[in-house]
C-alpha cells in the first residue's frame, strides 16, 4: 500500500506588505477553499499538517473541522523567506528565476531554495517514515510546495511554479520514500 500526500496550496490571499504570516484569504479564496474541502472529503484523510502561515492553515481548516482532525503545524513548512527588507514584485520574480538557476542564490537576509527545500523535506521525510500507508494533507505555499515536489522529481521546477493556481491540490503517491505518481486534483 502507498503513502499519499496531498499538497494543498493556499487559496487567494490579499498581499499586504509586512503581513506575511498573518494574512488570510480573499472572499474568492474562501469560496475556492470550500471546493478544496469537497474534493478531499472523500479521500479518507488520516492526518492534516500545515505551514504556520494563516492562509495555509485556513486552506485546510474546513477539511480538518469536517473530519474532526487537529491540524499539526510545522514551522519548517513555512514559505521561503526572500529578503531581509521588502522587495518589489519585479525583483522578487527575478530572484525566484535566479534561484532555480542557482539553488544557493539568495538576496541579502533571505533564504536560498536549497535551504528552504532542506528544511521542508526534513518534515516530509519524517512524515513518510512515521506515517506509512496513511493519507496526509499538507497546507502549503507555491514555492515551498514546488521545492518539496522537486526534491522527488526534478521536473517540478520554475515552469511548474509559474503555472500554479491558488488554490491547488496535488496528490503524490509514495512507496517508502520514492515518489511513484502525481495527480493534479484541482479543477479551476
Amino acid at each position: 500500500m502507498k503513502t499519499t500526500i496531498y499538497m494543498v496550496r493556499h487559496g487567494e490571499s490579499p498581499y499586504t506588505e509586512g503581513d506575511e504570516r498573518t494574512r488570510g484569504l480573499t472572499p474568492k479564496g474562501k469560496v475556492d477553499i470550500e471546493k478544496v474541502t469537497k474534493i478531499l472529503i472523500t479521500e479518507k484523510i488520516d492526518m492534516i499538517i500545515s505551514s504556520p502561515y494563516t492562509r495555509a492553515i485556513l486552506s485546510v481548516e474546513g477539511l480538518a473541522k469536517h473530519l474532526n482532525i487537529d491540524i499539526k503545524v510545522f514551522e519548517d513548512l513555512r514559505e521561503r523567506h526572500f529578503a531581509a527588507d521588502f522587495i518589489e514584485y519585479a525583483e522578487l520574480m527575478s530572484s525566484i528565476r535566479e534561484s532555480f538557476n542557482d539553488p544557493e542564490y539568495t538576496l541579502p537576509g533571505g533564504e536560498s531554495n536549497a535551504d528552504c527545500q532542506t528544511r521542508a523535506i526534513s518534515v516530509v521525510n519524517a512524515i513518510l517514515k512515521e506515517h506509512r500507508e496513511k493519507k496526509i494533507v499538507i497546507g502549503t505555499h507555491g514555492l515551498v510546495m514546488t521545492l518539496m515536489m522537486n526534491h522527488f522529481d526534478p521536473n517540478f521546477g520554475l515552469k511548474f511554479l509559474n503555472q500554479l493556481k491558488k488554490p491547488e491540490i496535488y496528490k503524490m503517491q509514495f512507496e517508502d520514500l520514492e515518489l511513484k505518481e502525481v495527480t493534479r486534483m484541482w479543477n479551476d
